[in-house]
């Protein structure tokens, strides 16, 4: 695996802006190999756009992202990076083994690897189902099953638990952690704050900025703060001007 030393994604200057507005401002970060990297932040505040930019499909203004020790978004980075977005990007016609299968193919990954990830995603009994007759939760974790196919160095999942029942979005956070066992990186976007907890390490975002990058107990002593929704708001009250 070749990185920028121990970092899977090294942004510097990162400058996004969509339909006239500044999405993101000049937000540089690292971000370290091997772990869960939790991003947080209010609905809004650029996660998406941030995650969009790292896997290289955002068109940037200014600055460099780099991921895996090349520019984001080239050729060689297309197996190596894997991308879950919010909305299940499958097809809806097709049964949820026929969509892994297909992009199986694509990817050229292993055929074994259809049923690992339907383990995986809890989806084995749903196999032979069409996606259009799914729960929306039950839709997401057919797109976060695409994104386990093969063996991506660097996931990117944006907000991959919203909907799901407390046991999956429990078994869900110990896959992760698995799979960064194995030396794989995860940045897992969400806006539910006490995901942090399940974080290695934790980015928290507001209006396109990155307020704060630390564990989730450096935090936590960083703010005097009981929670991690207590921190961010203590964070945010730091850099509010104050009033006249």
């Amino acid at each position: 695996m070749t990185t920028d030393g121990a970092h899977a994604v090294a942004i510097d200057g990162l400058r996004v802006v969509r339909g006239g507005r500044v999405v993101l401002d000049d937000v540089s970060l690292r971000l370290p190999a091997g772990r869960v990297i939790g991003l947080l932040g209010p609905s809004g505040c650029g996660k998406s756009t941030l995650l969009r930019s790292i896997v290289g499909v955002q068109i940037v203004e200014q600055g460099t992202v780099d991921v895996l020790g090349s520019p984001a978004g080239t050729a060689a980075n297309r197996t190596r990076v894997a991308y879950a977005t919010q909305a299940a990007s499958v097809y809806d016609d097709l049964s949820v083994e026929e969509n892994l299968r297909y992009f199986a193919a694509v990817l050229g990954a292993r055929a074994s690897d259809v049923a690992r990830v339907l383990a995986e995603v809890d989806l084995a009994e749903q196999a032979e189902r069409q996606v259009m007759r799914l729960s929306g939760g039950q839709r997401s974790r057919v797109s976060l099953a695409v994104a386990l196919l093969g063996v991506p160095e660097l996931l990117v999942l944006d907000e991959p638990t919203v909907g799901l029942d407390p046991v999956l979005r429990s078994d869900l956070w110990d896959l992760f952690h698995r799979l960064a066992d194995a030396g794989r990186t995860l940045l897992v976007s969400s806006h539910v704050m006490d995901e942090a907890t399940r974080c290695d390490e934790l980015l928290l975002m507001r209006d396109g900025a990155i307020l704060v990058q630390a564990t989730p107990e450096s935090l936590l002593a960083q703010t005097g703060a009981r929670d991690t929704e207590e921190a961010f708001l203590a964070l945010v009250r730091d850099r509010s001007p104050a009033p006249a």
